[in-house]
């Protein structure tokens, strides 16, 4: 019998071997306004770009912060060259002293910044082990695939720097947050560089979007410092100027508007007295000589010779101008005449507290000024004029919109296709998912470890929904503990049940409600001590299941149920 000859195929060979892809990711910033922090990687080096956090929300109970989870970091610690800071901002900054704990890095970033994160890291005692550079604008950090450069720009905080990676495929620039003003306070924007980097090429541009939905262009810090000084030659009594702290330009227009109006200024609130020192010692801030007063002047002063800077823009529970609002500050009441201005406006999510503050300042006599209509703020992102100029300046190949909810995204990658960027250039990412460039072509990557993780009285674990779920309920439908004693030999019931409530019902008949609730559960756990059923697990279910129906049949509503069943061995009578 003849057999047939079997060929064994070589495997083909490509024609050539793929270059290695940059990275560019997210682990913080995309599909959120927070915790901002993004990453370029390159063989063995990675770039970091800020470390922000966020604030909770109002269902999230318990927890202090929100920060990137940072799990991919820790599997390549020693792949991590520097960590560059665009400006000084929470959202930006805030994770640095949580990061530092697990990694270590170099930091770089403006002399405001630098000094913001320097004091932030010495409440957390950590000043000691960390090499810190201020950036200068023309300077160049090199590391051995990856170099890093800078270009100020102008936000609503000085030292503002957007961030150039070179990479071997092109540079990708990340703007930080920005807008473009003609009239800023302070330094101007680095147009010049800005217009070099598009004319060489840039390979990809990450972009801010906060602003992407709003038309036209933000509004100068000029005017708004104009405005200001108006509102507060008009009034006759005292001013409570409520602020973000680290708005060192509104800042600085406060003491012009002070001086020109022969006012003196008291400091309210930790972050304002901080950024003040800070400040003036960088030389951002530059205040008259006597123009600061002591908390003890405040009563002798008169009214209309004082302006009160403080915190409490965004109806912080602690901050001094709630406090003020509620009643509740030591030294500071409101009387009639008072006028109160909020020169910012609310973060999505605050502005219940904003309102509630502004209606308790109002219900104490005082005049009180927030919104557009008066011109005392502006944002310190770009709009849609300020995103497009952005754009064109660049000429990107790739474009990424960054630093916004998801509608933000993708409302700046509508602009940048309606200005010419091809659709199949424009990425909207998730926070995880990775871009990869190369020289021959751009796709997505295969999602990174990422999510968010909890800073709860100063430690930080990762986020879980069925622990946040839990607090929720505890809050919403209080707590029902159910104590009894039973006899380990009989199972009969010696004590109880006794039903012990903690912020479930206060109705005026809650007693009786109470003891029919007792009265029931009690004859039909009498079933169970006839059945001898000695398992405490079958006594919780049965508890559990008796009070949830006959509550929610009483009231639609159910507490969360736990059962403390103790056993003793019953002295023979």
């Amino acid at each position: 019998m003849e057999h047939s000859k079997l060929k064994t195929q070589k495997p083909q060979k490509t024609s050539r071997h793929l270059p290695p892809a940059v990275r560019i990711f997210a682990l913080g910033g995309l599909g959120e306004i927070g915790k901002n922090m993004y990453g370029i990687e390159y063989k063995n080096e990675i770039i970091l770009i800020d470390a922000g956090l966020k604030f909770p929300d109002a269902h999230m109970n318990g927890v202090d912060y929100i920060i990137p989870d940072i799990r991919y970091l820790l599997d390549k610690p020693q792949q991590i060259k520097a960590l560059f800071l665009t400006h000084g901002h929470e959202d930006h900054i805030g994770a640095i002293p949580y990061l530092l704990r697990h990694l270590s890095f170099p930091i770089y970033g403006g002399a405001l910044t630098i000094g913001l994160v320097k004091a932030k890291l010495e409440e957390h005692k950590l000043t000691n082990s960390v090499d810190f550079h201020i950036i200068q604008d023309h300077e160049r950090v090199s590391f051995q695939q990856l170099s890093v450069h800078f270009f100020r720009t102008i936000h609503s905080i000085p030292d503002a720097f957007g961030i150039v990676v070179d990479t071997p495929y092109g540079s990708i620039v990340h703007t930080g947050d920005f807008k473009f003003d003609m009239t800023p306070e302070g330094k101007t924007a680095d147009l010049h560089k800005m217009m070099q980097l598009g004319e060489k090429g840039v390979l990809a541009l990450l972009s801010d979007s906060t602003n992407s939905e709003r038309e036209g262009q933000s509004l100068s810090e000029q005017t708004v410092g104009e405005s200001v000084l108006e509102l507060i030659q008009q009034c006759e009594g005292r001013v409570l100027f409520a602020t973000f702290a680290s708005n060192v330009h509104r800042l600085q227009q406060v003491i012009h508007a002070a001086s020109e109006c022969n006012r003196r200024i008291l400091i309210l609130g930790r972050s304002m007295e901080k950024i003040f020192s800070i400040g003036q010692e960088l030389g951002h801030l530059h205040i008259p000589q006597g123009m600061l007063m002591d908390m003890k002047e405040i009563h002798t002063t008169p009214h209309h010779q004082v302006i009160i800077l403080c915190t409490g823009s965004q109806g912080e529970p602690n901050a001094a101008l709630t406090r003020i609002a509620a009643g509740s500050h030591r030294h500071v009441q409101i009387f009639p005449g008072d006028m109160v201005v909020f020169s910012s406006s609310p973060i999505p999510g605050n502005v219940f507290q904003v309102n509630r503050s502004i209606d308790m300042l109002m219900r104490s006599g005082a005049a009180v000024l927030y919104g557009a209509e008066y011109d005392i703020h502006t944002s310190g992102h770009g709009s849609r004029e300020d995103l497009k100029l952005m754009i064109r300046t660049m000429r990107p190949k790739y474009f990424i919109p960054i630093h916004g909810e998801y509608r933000m995204l993708v409302s700046h990658q509508k602009l940048a296709e309606h200005i010419g960027i091809p659709s199949n250039r424009i990425y909207v990412l998730n926070n995880g998912e990775p871009l990869l460039i190369t020289k021959y072509h751009v796709r997505k990557g295969r999602t990174l470890p990422s999510g968010s993780s909890f800073v709860i009285r100063g430690k930080v674990g990762r986020h879980e929904p069925e622990l946040i779920d839990e607090r929720n309920r505890l809050a919403q439908d209080g707590v029902l503990i159910v104590a009894l004693v039973l006899n380990n030999e009989t199972c009969q019931m010696i004590s109880g049940p006794d039903l012990i409530r903690r912020g479930f019902v206060y109705v005026r008949d809650a007693n009786e409600l109470m003891k029919t609730a007792e009265s029931h559960l009690k004859s039909a756990l009498y079933g169970l001590a006839q059945k001898k059923e000695a398992r405490c697990e079958i006594w919780e279910r049965k508890i559990s299941e008796v009070l949830q129906n006959f509550f929610y049949s009483q009231l639609q509503r159910t507490p969360v149920i736990f059962s403390s069943i103790h056993k003793v061995t019953h002295p023979t009578q």
